[in-house]
């Protein structure tokens, strides 16, 4: 998939969102700008990952209610292997999933800890929900803010931010 087709995709299902629209294109134009500190080859799919990593916060995806899962099953599903693992791993969502109970449905999307991982959850945690660049750690407060201390991604910060926050400062180490 390029990054037309993916900028596509994600129109079509995030359309009826307008903040959630304006959240993924922000976070493709971050990705954009965090190509250098990728693989040269890889440069695309961080984008194209970008693009997609809300799809599943599209109610035509909803299955499990937990967007990562939804929007990487759909991916998979029509192909897309490589993207729907990055969308299913992105900003540390395995933390989320052991809160949620869906750490076997998420298994069955491989995880890797390397650059374009990394520079996806940089590009999401650096964005806030309506486009607005914001720091990690404002990124974190914010969203524990807008979904309340009891959410799954709340209950899941203690362990989930030490790992997006490494993953940033390895982005801006790679840059």
């Amino acid at each position: 998939m390029d990054t037309l087709q993916a900028r596509e995709l994600a129109l079509r299902f995030l359309h009826g969102d307008p903040d959630r629209w304006l959240h993924v294109q922000a976070v493709a134009a971050r990705a954009d700008e965090l190509r250098p500190a990728v693989p040269a080859a890889e440069g695309s799919l961080l984008v194209v990952a970008a693009w997609l990593h809300d799809i599943g916060y599209s109610p035509a995806l909803h299955e499990t209610g937990f967007h990562p899962l939804d929007g990487a099953r759909f991916l998979a599903r029509a192909g897309h292997r490589r993207e729907a693992a990055l969308v299913a791993h992105h900003s540390g969502a395995r933390f989320v999933a052991e809160v949620r109970g869906l750490v076997g449905e998420l298994a069955r999307f491989p995880f890797a800890e390397d650059p374009l991982t990394d520079a996806l959850t940089y590009a999401d945690q650096t964005v806030g929900p309506r486009g607005e660049r914001l720091s990690v750690a404002g990124r974190l407060a914010e969203a524990v803010r807008r979904h309340g201390p009891d959410a799954p991604a709340s209950l899941a910060a203690p362990r989930r931010d030490p790992y997006i926050y490494a993953a940033a400062e390895r982005t801006e180490a790679r840059l």
